[in-house]
């Protein structure tokens, strides 16, 4: 026989044979598909930003599918729509999710922090924080490097004269700005309801917080007096306000020397 035909057709032979093979192989070793977990995982909004608790939207599915958790509120990017979808699937109550928003709470931009020196290296909150705690005189204020910025996939915050803002219209309250800052401070509040806010997160003295920045808490304790339903308190230092007590009545506001409290979410 002619030794190119010969080679042609062991090496048909052996594909044939190893292609029965695979096919064997794979109904054998398949891995079993979770439909219904397919199905959740599909309504879920895709961030996989882990407010839920879980390893991203596709943990979360798989604790719904598998019974590891019946609470179908835990999706705050999906919010009460995507809560009765994963209720109508899984044959349970739909939970009740409270749209929440993002504030970063400071107000040390360029104008009101002072900086104390000029940082020119890899443009991330998280590595100048570790020189130094970063350009600023407070080492609690916002570095304004954009990490939130960069993290946020709704497009929902931006650098205001070297501080992070949040448009609380787009902000899905997914918390991968939370997780990011390395300040800490970001936090959710309730994305409906009309609070003051202690725009800072300064626990120096005040003489120090007078010297770094402008807009700092100097925890002269005005507001405190000042609110009628007490919903403010100190905590080293700086004043913070229980947004489920507060009014918005401002009188915190016009109290605050500083000019460190503002009415957030106020209705435009």
């Amino acid at each position: 026989m002619n030794p190119i035909i010969l080679a042609v057709i062991i090496v048909s032979g052996i594909g044939i044979i190893a292609g029965a093979l695979l096919a064997v192989l794979s109904k054998i070793m398949a891995v079993p598909v979770d439909e219904k977990a397919a199905e959740l995982e599909e309504t879920l909004p895709g961030a996989n930003c882990g407010a839920c608790g879980f390893s991203g939207c596709s943990g979360y599915a798989s604790a719904l599918s598998s019974g590891k958790t019946e609470n179908t509120g835990l999706c705050a990017p999906g919010g009460n729509e995507v809560s009765a979808q994963i209720a109508e699937i899984m044959g349970l109550k739909a939970e009740n999710i409270e749209p929440m928003t993002a504030v970063v709470f400071c107000r040390g931009d360029s104008e009101n922090a002072k900086k104390k020196m000029i940082y020119s290296g890899v443009q991330s909150c998280v590595l100048a924080s570790q020189l130094f705690g970063g350009g600023k005189e407070c080492l609690y204020g916002c570095i304004g490097l954009g990490d939130c910025v960069n993290e946020c996939p709704y497009n929902a915050i931006k650098l205001c004269n070297s501080v992070a803002v949040v448009d609380s219209e787009l902000c899905r309250a997914c918390k991968r700005c939370v997780n990011v800052c390395p300040k800490k401070l970001i936090d959710l509040v309730p994305k409906a309801r009309m609070t003051a806010a202690v725009m800072c997160k300064n626990h120096d003295k005040g003489a120090v917080t007078r010297k770094e920045c402008k807009s700092g808490c100097i925890g002269c304790t005005k507001c405190v007096k000042a609110c009628q339903n007490e919903a403010i308190s100190m905590d080293n230092n700086v004043a913070v306000v229980d947004f489920s007590k507060c009014t918005a009545c401002g009188n915190c506001v016009d109290s605050c020397p500083t000019k460190a409290i503002e009415i957030i979410l106020e209705k435009k």
